[in-house]
């Protein structure tokens, strides 16, 4: 890790959050991942061996702490108060990326597991069903794959194999259309409106699907963003 000084509070902060991946195990924590296999979904890309590593150095540093598992098999991280103080750190980088580099970024590059796994962690639980309900999603492309969601018990499970129950919705739409949504720079209902998601079910449950779902964190920056961008490419043209 590098060591910039102690004579900067902006240096001893870089220390502890500035390496590369650390932010984003940061992000996990604070969205409310707990696992070592459920921050390493989160994270493609990043190697098992420097997760641990970069675990290991938050916690030497007071960021987050080591419990053992209530089932008594592995382990769960925990943020300390300090590490839970980032949780605003964390949301402003992502304000700040939204307003100063939104032309760079390509939602439409997101993997199709990846995508899933960020949406069934930002769910509302006092939305769902009262009954158990399965959400088929099927990708179409780029790469043409089906996952599954089951919704019981205030929590959603990810299956990338059929879990044996009785589908209630089948959610039909590309990748990219489906990132679209989740990063804000559509609301589902334009996307349906205009063809890019089909939903297939009884029309209550339909009706109701897309608010099980919390979307992004920054999808309100990034609609408002997009809508500035489309004003100012409006003005543009004519």
């Amino acid at each position: 890790m590098a060591d910039y000084g102690r004579y900067c509070p902006v240096a001893m902060a870089s220390e502890v959050i500035a390496d590369r991946w650390t932010p984003l195990i940061v992000r996990e924590l604070v969205l409310g991942n707990t696992r070592f296999n459920d921050i390493a979904r989160a994270m493609p890309g990043i190697s098992r061996s420097l997760l641990v590593q970069r675990l290991r150095h938050l916690e030497r540093n007071g960021v987050l702490q080591t419990w053992t598992s209530p089932s008594g098999h592995g382990r769960e991280y925990h943020l300390t108060p300090a590490g839970r103080d980032l949780e605003r750190v964390i949301h402003s980088l992502g304000r700040w990326a939204v307003e100063w580099l939104f032309d760079d970024f390509e939602p439409e590059t997101v993997e199709a597991t990846t995508l899933m796994w960020w949406m069934h962690r930002r769910v509302d639980p006092e939305q769902f069903p009262p009954v158990r309900t399965v959400v088929e999603w099927r990708h179409t492309a780029p790469d043409p794959q089906t996952i599954w969601f089951v919704l019981e018990r205030g929590a959603v499970s990810v299956c990338v194999q059929h879990p044996g129950f009785e589908v209630d919705l089948v959610v039909t739409m590309t990748t990219p259309d489906l990132a679209s949504v989740f990063q804000g720079y559509r609301r589902w209902k334009e996307a349906v409106d205009a063809g890019l998601i089909t939903v297939e079910g009884p029309p209550r449950l339909a009706a109701a699907l897309p608010k099980w779902f919390l979307w992004s964190p920054w999808a309100e920056q990034t609609r408002e963003r997009a809508r500035r961008t489309e004003a100012s490419a409006g003005r543009r043209a004519s």
